[in-house]
């Protein structure tokens, strides 16, 4: 086998067993080693297939969806040249040929002379593989799915052109590593810097289901729609009254454009240290990213915003075109202010200076959308359209009585009450 030939695919993660199903695959008949440690090897390795196919979910012939799994995560010249736009033009085409070769070569080798000369039938149990579970740990079933059918359409493949065409397409569709099959991200400081997490599980809230509110969707939606399409569009600040769906609403635009190529990567203000290593490891891909900073606000004491507002607009370097920052914040202005910034203003020689500094945050978003708590009609209405989603059969009546008792003694009318109030009645009828 050629694996010491890859070009582009080499030094991938999780491809130590690439390596030793190589090194089996060449010297299962060489005398030289001892059957019992060649034995143990393969033993080995089957069991690191096993257990990274158990945590991602794979399903059918793991030795194949291990290499596709290989190819879908690698990110080199090719494969992220490749994301989103497809085919691309030059002499890297050739390079990504000759590994794509050497992968077919691999997808088709048949197992049955290691194992009848071996003695053991280790390599007919990862052949035909059902799952337990459904989907794994580190992947979703939607990622899962989507990988095992493309190592399907590999092992079909005829030629490596065929074979490259597949994987190219695949590249296209759906990106390449942790970045282009995962929706959202968190961010993890590390001795080395800023280190981009996948977050496998998230809430599938569409806009629909926000009932209301549809002057403020609508400006959402236009300004993630101009961002995705490569137009000019704007940092974003939701703001207004807890519980009134600021949070679902962003949420609900990653599901809407995800497969558009927009991607959110969520952070927190204590680590606003991490923005620019972040911004540095994403400025450069073919994707769309949304930096998400949840119910953000500071006291008068914190000074993290300052980094924030250099990042966004004031340092050197320009904030590149495939990034905006959305946030959503209880207050209008983030920065909290006291009777005390008053006397100061009163007291300060330079009173406008003080303003301007705790003010020029919120200036930096160019797009800010209001979400008031609603009136007690729109809270009704919220109550219905939410009783008729989860089959609740309640007489209209007793459903909105029961639901002015809940609010009275839940935190008031907003969209978060008749949701609560709703699961309530769910897990009681």
């Amino acid at each position: 086998m050629r694996a010491n030939e890859l070009i582009l695919y080499r030094n991938m993660e999780d491809g130590q067993i690439l390596k030793d199903m190589v090194f089996l695959m060449e010297e299962y008949r060489n005398d030289y080693y001892n059957r019992e440690d060649i034995l143990s090897l393969l033993s080995d390795t089957v069991n690191r297939i096993l257990e990274l196919s158990v945590s991602h979910g794979f399903e059918g012939n793991l030795w194949q969806d291990y290499l596709t799994y290989l190819l879908a995560s690698h990110e080199n010249g090719y494969s992220t040249s490749c994301e989103i736009v497809g085919n691309v033009d030059g002499s890297i085409n050739q390079a990504a040929l000759h590994d794509f070769q050497i992968f077919q070569e691999l997808f088709q080798y048949d197992f049955r002379d290691m194992e009848e000369t071996l003695g053991t039938g280790l390599l007919s149990m990862i052949r035909d593989y059902r799952g337990i579970s459904g989907h794994g740990k580190v992947f979703n079933s939607r990622i899962r799915d989507r990988i095992c059918d493309l190592a399907r359409a590999l092992a079909e493949a005829e030629t490596a052109e065929e074979f490259q065409e597949k994987t190219t397409q695949f590249y296209r569709e759906f990106g390449v590593g942790k970045l282009g099959l995962h929706k959202a991200f968190r961010v993890e400081h590390t001795e080395n810097g800023a280190v981009i997490v996948p977050i496998t599980k998230i809430a599938h809230v569409h806009l629909s289901d926000l009932v209301g509110y549809e002057n403020a969707k609508k400006k959402l939606v236009e300004n993630t729609e101009a961002f995705v399409k490569g137009k000019k569009a704007n940092n974003c600040l939701l703001y207004g009254d807890a519980g009134t769906g600021k949070s679902s609403s962003i949420k609900a635009i990653l599901n809407q454009y995800y497969d558009q190529g927009l991607r959110m990567i969520e952070i927190y203000k204590h680590q606003f240290q991490d923005l620019n290593d972040v911004i540095a490891q994403i400025k450069d891909r073919n994707y769309k990213f949304i930096i998400y900073m949840d119910d953000l606000s500071f006291e008068e004491f914190e000074i993290e915003y300052k980094y924030l507002k250099a990042v966004i607009e004031g340092g050197l370097e320009r904030k590149p075109d495939n990034i905006l920052i959305y946030a959503t914040s209880n207050r209008r202005h983030l920065i909290r202010e006291t009777f005390r910034d008053k006397q100061d203003r009163d007291e300060e020689l330079h009173t406008n200076d003080t303003v301007q500094e705790k003010l020029s945050l919120v200036a930096r978003f160019g797009v800010t959308i209001y979400y008031g708590k609603p009136e007690r009609k729109e809270f009704q209405e919220i109550v219905r359209q939410l009783a008729k989603r989860n089959h609740i059969t309640m007489p209209e009546d007793e459903l909105l009585l029961e639901a002015g008792r809940w609010e009275l003694n839940h935190g008031g009318l907003s969209g978060r009450t008749a949701q609560q109030f709703i699961d309530y009645l769910a897990g009681t009828m």
